[in-house]
């Protein structure tokens, strides 16, 4: 199975303001993220809460079809995350979620629609990742991701941006997962960072500041494609360890845990992204973590 494409083409070559932008998930980590920025930039945005909108109800697909317009840019962000489980349930939960937005598009085709998936589209194997690689999704969270994909694209004429982010993180994050976020945490609560085996695997890690502003940009030139949103350098969690360990004033204690899977690493090719935005600039790993960890400390 392809990656689905090879970066991305623009239907606004010039940036413009969408008219409207709905975002679904918007009060999870990036949503709220997103959300903040567009209200920022002066952009009309609409994000349903989980009450007035429940994306798993046999009625959602009428009901969303309902709030969303022809010049609106709808932006799909919500999903159940990994930390609620990889299982059966949450599979089943975000298909229904991926069919009720399926519904709504094929009633209503808005101008512009913006699918945020997940690096978990592509297998854990050697060799740098780019939109041209095999999705072959290793378990049912990256499996969900791709099928939704499929059907977002397969419901509606509207333009489709699909874009799959590695790791992110920032100091609101709650998912927790293996990264930045968790390291972290644990060194400021128990003053020791654990890490799988000696911490060897390798991963790009995307400040999520920087991933809404790639968004940002996809919706003002109405973008069309695959995009993978990494900044192109991966690196050991044992470099991830120190760099967080010398963020704090007293000694953080790094020691190895027992491994849960084979050592792994990933790495990026960026060349479609670098493309589609030449002038686009990732912040700097250290200095996302500084802003992550002064914003956690409640800083300026």
């Amino acid at each position: 199975m392809s990656g689905g494409g090879t970066g991305l083409r623009h239907h606004s070559p010039e940036p413009t303001d969408p008219t409207r932008v709905v975002v679904l998930g918007g009060r999870g980590f990036v949503g709220r993220e997103l959300v903040a920025a567009l209200e920022q930039a002066g952009i009309s945005t609409m994000a349903p809460t989980r009450r007035e909108l429940e994306l798993t109800a046999p009625d959602a697909g009428d009901r969303l079809a309902a709030l969303l317009r022809p010049a609106d840019s709808l932006v799909v962000l919500a999903a159940l995350t990994p930390d609620r489980g990889r299982g059966i349930e949450p599979f089943v939960a975000n298909m229904a979620i991926g069919a009720a937005i399926a519904r709504a598009l094929a009633r209503v085709a808005p101008a512009h629609v913006v699918y945020v998936s997940s690096d978990a589209v592509y297998p854990m194997s050697a060799g740098r990742v780019s939109e041209a690689s095999c999705a072959e999704p290793p378990d049912l969270y990256g499996m969900m991701h791709r099928a939704r994909e499929t059907m977002v694209a397969a419901a509606s004429p509207a333009p489709l941006a699909i874009l799959r982010p590695t790791l992110l993180y920032g100091a609101a994050d709650t998912h927790n997962s293996y990264g930045p976020n968790r390291l972290r945490r644990a060194a400021h609560k128990e003053g020791r960072i654990a890490l799988f085996g000696d911490g060897d695997d390798m991963r790009d890690h995307l400040f999520v500041d920087d991933f809404v502003a790639l968004t940002l940009l996809v919706l003002r030139h109405r973008s069309q494609g695959v995009l993978n949103c990494a900044t192109g350098r991966s690196v050991s969690y044992a470099e991830l360890a120190r760099k967080i360990a010398a963020r704090f004033e007293r000694p953080v204690e790094i020691v190895a845990a027992p491994r849960q899977a084979p050592v792994a690493h990933r790495h990026f090719d960026v060349t479609a992204l670098h493309k589609a935005f030449p002038t686009f600039r990732f912040t700097p790993l250290d200095q996302g973590l500084a802003r992550a960890h002064r914003q956690m400390l409640g800083q300026p």
